[in-house]
């Protein structure tokens, strides 16, 4: 039976919407979030997907967001291997302060985690998650960095190529077979309408 892990990141908060470095830091979603993450979960609702597991990041913008994208409905395991890149001292500070990209091992210097580990750690985490035997619709909400450099670990064997910039929101379909993932789909939802009714 095929396996399926849908990762998805979390609706914007609020240090997303003040430029600040948010990585084992943390800060509520905003209204606006809120709503990205009801329309997000139209996806789920439309596709009839049920869910034989669900996991969410520790940090409350990634738990808030499954609540809502499975109705309150589902119980879910909260894990630290899920959570978004740690930028140690640079947490809760201003977004013009990091480093060009690729950002590699800088932030270790300052107490946080270089590239190869968050990916590592994500790679790990989702790994032993799949692996379980009765784990074949699984819902995992996580943070923009860390899905990317998940999906970025597996570029051989991906049929959808992501583009840097992962909006709130996205969902990645995932299979996992022989002990690797393949991204099959990306799913952007559309908030235009949305983000016009939110501004008004």
């Amino acid at each position: 039976m095929e396996k399926i892990l849908y990762l998805m990141r979390h609706g914007q908060t609020l240090f997303n919407v003040e430029h600040k470095i948010q990585g084992w830091c943390d800060s509520p979603l905003t209204p606006l979030g809120i709503a990205q993450a009801k329309v997000a979960r139209q996806y789920f609702d439309e596709h009839h997907i049920i869910f034989d597991h669900c996991y969410a990041s520790t940090s409350e913008r990634a738990c808030d967001t499954l609540e809502i994208v499975t109705h309150h409905k589902y119980p879910y395991t909260r894990l630290k291997g899920l959570k978004e890149w740690n930028f140690g001292k640079f947490e809760g500070m201003d977004e013009f302060l990091n480093p060009p990209r690729p950002y590699d091992d800088f932030f270790v210097k300052y107490g946080g985690e270089n590239q190869e580990q968050l990916q590592q750690r994500l790679v790990s985490t989702l790994t032993k998650i799949m692996e379980q035997d009765d784990h074949y619709s699984v819902l995992a909400v996580s943070h923009g960095a860390a899905c990317a450099n998940f999906i970025r670990y597996f570029n051989d064997y991906n049929q959808k190529q992501y583009k840097p910039g992962i909006k709130n929101c996205t969902i990645f379909k995932m299979r996992y077979e022989d002990g690797r993932f393949s991204c099959i789909d990306i799913i952007e939802p559309d908030f235009s309408k949305l983000e016009d009714m939110i501004d008004k």
